[in-house]
Parts: structure tokens; sequence; C-alpha cells
């Protein structure tokens, strides 16, 4: 074999080893780490093939209250994109996983990192918190999935961070977000149209989890069950509460799936009004089971409440 032929099968050689390692790069999935359903389904709709997601908590657990189990850390370890509500949400688990997880991807300010918090108009900021108002969001109440308008500019920016991560499939990325915006408003639409006649309702909640839900729909929240938040109410906070009520007339009470529901039952019981238990994130119920039917699903029984 001559100088040139060898020469020819090391360049041939090295074309298909080039041609190898980039269906590798291409066909590799990103590895991300959710900490609650909705993030994980979001990002299950932006990615498509090229996300392989993991979810840290389902939707019948309380998102605050979470052990940083050995089997989370083993997840964040391997993780290349950690995807969070932020706000608070995870105050009392995430810090410690990323601190165990030694994964220097998905710490603080690090590419890996994206709080859905920051792209979004947080309500409910406090003028001012103390230990005495209980397990109060100094920066806002976090439970920015109850509308489905705020998706919008999260899935913007998550698809930047999808893109800044794994370059090569961008194109790939920007399909998938153009499919989902068009789809999502769509939808946005039609729920919204299809829950006009919930404008205006007054509802008690039992937990502070609803104010981007009531701003979306025009609902009218006239106040809570707990005391402060965190904190199941007392027999005699309940008993104030129904004493407002005659004066207020909420027509409904509303629970989330994952929370305890005596209160509110004993609440529906005592003020004749009915009880509304919402998924709050994807999986809340049997029927919620992707984020197009948990909106679905939620409207549906606030208009059943009527």
């Amino acid at each position: 074999m001559t100088l040139f032929q060898v020469g020819r099968v090391f360049g041939l050689a090295a074309i298909a080893i080039s041609l190898v390692l980039t269906a590798a790069r291409v066909e590799a999935q990103l590895n991300v780490f959710a900490t609650v359903p909705e993030w994980g389904a979001l990002v299950e709709e932006l990615g498509g093939a090229k996300v392989k997601v993991y979810v840290a908590t389902n939707a019948l657990q309380d998102p605050h209250r979470v052990q940083a189990r050995p089997s989370l850390l083993a997840r964040a370890r391997s993780a290349q994109l950690l995807l969070a509500t932020g706000a608070d949400l995870e105050i009392g688990w995430l810090p410690l996983l990323q601190r165990d997880a030694g994964n220097p991807k998905i710490l603080p300010g690090a590419p890996g990192m994206f709080e859905a918090s920051q792209y979004v108009q947080l309500l409910g900021v406090p003028a001012s918190v103390d230990r005495s108002m209980g397990d109060v969001h100094a920066v806002g109440n976090p439970h920015i999935q109850t509308d489905p308008r705020n998706f919008l500019p999260i899935a913007r920016a998550l698809t930047e961070r999808l893109i800044l991560l794994d370059s090569i499939n961008a194109s790939f990325y920007q399909d998938r977000l153009r499919s989902f915006i068009f789809k999502w408003q769509a939808s946005i639409d039609r729920w919204t149209t299809s829950a006009q006649p919930l404008r205006g309702q007054k509802i008690w909640v039992q937990h502070d989890g609803f104010l981007y839900l009531c701003d979306w729909l025009g609902l009218v929240q006239v106040g809570t069950l707990e005391s402060s938040p965190g904190v199941d109410p007392s027999v005699a906070n309940l008993s104030g509460v129904l004493q407002r009520q005659s004066q207020l007339k909420g027509r409904m009470i509303i629970t989330s799936a994952y929370a305890g529901d005596a209160a509110s039952k004993w609440f529906s019981e005592k003020a004749n009004v009915p009880l509304v238990v919402l998924p709050f994130t994807v999986g809340g119920n049997k029927e919620a089971t992707t984020l197009d039917t948990f909106f679905e699903n939620t409207v549906a029984r606030l208009l059943r409440a009527l």
C-alpha cells in the first residue's frame, strides 16, 4: 500500500469517526432534574426525545417540604439542567441538595440552574416579613403554575437555556417552541372563554396558593382558612372564618390535591358551599395527566361548583 493510499485510509477513518461522534452528540439526551411536575412536563414538551427528565416530587406532595434523600442526590449528581420554581418554594430542601450533590453544573448562577419564577411577574409580595407571619415567601407567591399564561415566557426562556446547553439541536428546540406557543395560546383562549362565568365569583381558599389562578380567571379571593401560611387552621380560626362568611358570601372553598382537606370539608358543610379540590399541578388527579389536561380539569371543576 502506497503512502497516498495509507493517508487516504486514515483520512476516511477520521471522517467516519467524526461522523459517528457527531451522531452520538445529536442523539445524546440532556439529563434534566425538575423539582415539581409542571416543569418536568414543560421541558418534555419543549425537549421531546432530546431530554431525559426526572421529577423529584409528585402532585400529592407538598413542594415546600421535601427530604433531600439519597435517591434525589444520585439524580442531581448526573443532571445537566436543574429546573426549579424558585421564589423560595424549594428553599427548605433544594439548597441542601445542590450542596451535597457535588455537581457544579446545577449550582446557583450556573447555566444548568433554571428558576422559572425569574421570568414572570410575582404576585403577593409582602410589604414586610417577620416570624410572626408564619411561612411567608418574602419575594412573592411562588405558585405561578396556576396561571397558564405564565408558561409562555417561561417556555421561551427555557428553550434558550436548552439551546445554550445543547446548541447542536438548536433548530429542533426552536421548532418545538413554535409549536408549543401556537398550541398553548389557542388553549389559553379556549379556557378563558369557557371560564367567563367565574369572573367576579367570591372564593375562599384553604392555603394561599391560588393568587395567579384568581388573577387569570377574575376570581375574588375573600380569605384563607389558614390562620398563617403553612399552619393548619384551629377550630377558633375556622369559627371566625365562618362568621365572616355570612357577610362575604363566598361561593366555594378551594384547596389543592396535596393538602389535607379536613378544614375545607368542615367549612364546606357548615357554610353550605361546594368544596373544590383542584389538581394544582400535573398529576393532581387521574384526569390531569398533562399540562393541557391539568388546566382543562381545573376550569371544569370550578365551573361545576357554580
